[in-house]
């Protein structure tokens, strides 16, 4: 696990919306792949097709982020807050999202196969064309009357 500052974490989310915002000519797609962001506030972030495989992203607050075609293999996300996130295309394989909030967010199309959603909120959330293969969906809430 590598320690990230906040300073270095700016850094990182600077020159990757650079990246993007230049269509790949400036700045540096953001590689967080194994970084302790454990509690890191993140709300908001643009973290697209962003590099995020085995992160410690545990109570992190993510709402709102939009992490579409981010690489989330084996990312560790228990009980971060992803209410409202885009994950359209992500890469969850093998994450660890328990007792994650996914409420209202965006996973259409997500590859989540073998992932750990034991406990997580997925109410409202669209799993449209999501890949669920082995993951684990013990008391997962999905009841469209609960919040």
């Amino acid at each position: 696990m590598k320690h990230i500052t906040q300073e270095e974490l700016a850094i990182v989310l600077n020159n990757h919306k650079k990246c993007i915002e230049s269509g790949y000519k400036e700045g540096k797609r953001a590689d967080l792949s194994d970084a302790d962001l454990i509690g890191t506030d993140l709300k908001g972030a643009n973290l697209i097709m962003a590099n995020l495989e085995g992160a410690y992203l545990t109570n992190a607050n993510l709402r709102g982020a939009y992490l579409a075609e981010a690489k989330l293999i084996r990312a560790n996300l228990i009980g971060a807050n992803l209410r409202g996130a885009y994950l359209a295309e992500a890469y969850l394989a093998k994450a660890n999202l328990s007792g994650a909030n996914l409420v209202w967010a965006n996973l259409s199309g997500a590859n989540l196969s073998g992932a750990n959603l034991i406990g997580a909120n997925l109410v409202g959330a669209n799993l449209s064309g999501a890949d669920l293969t082995g993951a684990n969906l013990t008391g997962t809430c999905l009841d469209t009357n609960k919040e």
